[in-house]
């Protein structure tokens, strides 16, 4: 377990903040009129699917038109970061990756998983447009399975959400 009571941000905190800081930035989390790509790999495609799911149901919750998803099929993770980066330079507001690294025999999983995450950082950094690592980087198959479970712990879904905070608060320190 990486979370817990003591480990959650408590919403309130923001708000109690407010007299001791000059300005405090939050996200709407609201979809409506933004623009987000979705990056999803087929490799370890059974559980890519589960995550995708998960992040389409989240951008229907917050209001994103259907007409203002893309996405880009890749075949593996190791490819997420140059299909995210077409998807920034074709305007998008931002762009989640998904895809699931499962730990093997070789070391094929930590080259694949570190340049995945590393990739991904640097178009983010480069663009300046949120691109959100939503990619499993898992011992076993049932640790996938269990990161893109059908509810609210559900890895793409949380991916989703984080990509709509993100293009809020951007959007709001320029103001």
């Amino acid at each position: 377990m990486t979370s817990s009571d003591e480990t959650h941000f408590r919403p309130e905190y923001p708000g109690e903040l407010t007299s001791r800081v000059g300005r405090v930035i939050t996200s709407d989390r609201w979809g409506t009129g933004r623009r987000v790509g979705v990056v999803c790999a087929s490799f370890n495609g059974g559980v890519t699917e589960r995550l995708l799911e998960g992040a389409l149901g989240a951008f229907e919750e917050c209001g994103v038109a259907r007409s203002d998803i893309t996405l880009l099929w890749v075949p593996g993770a190791f490819e997420a970061p140059l299909g995210a980066k077409h998807l920034v330079d074709a305007g998008l507001d931002a762009v989640v990756t998904l895809g699931a690294v499962i730990r093997g025999d070789t070391g094929h999983y930590e080259v694949v998983a570190n340049e995945c995450a590393r990739g991904v950082q640097q178009v983010q950094l480069e663009t300046g447009v949120p691109v959100v690592f939503g990619v499993l980087t898992v011992n076993t198959v049932e640790q996938a399975l269990e990161r893109s479970r059908p509810d609210d712990t559900n890895k793409g879904r949380e991916s989703a959400l984080t990509a709509l905070d993100m293009i809020s608060v951007i959007s709001q320190v320029a103001r």
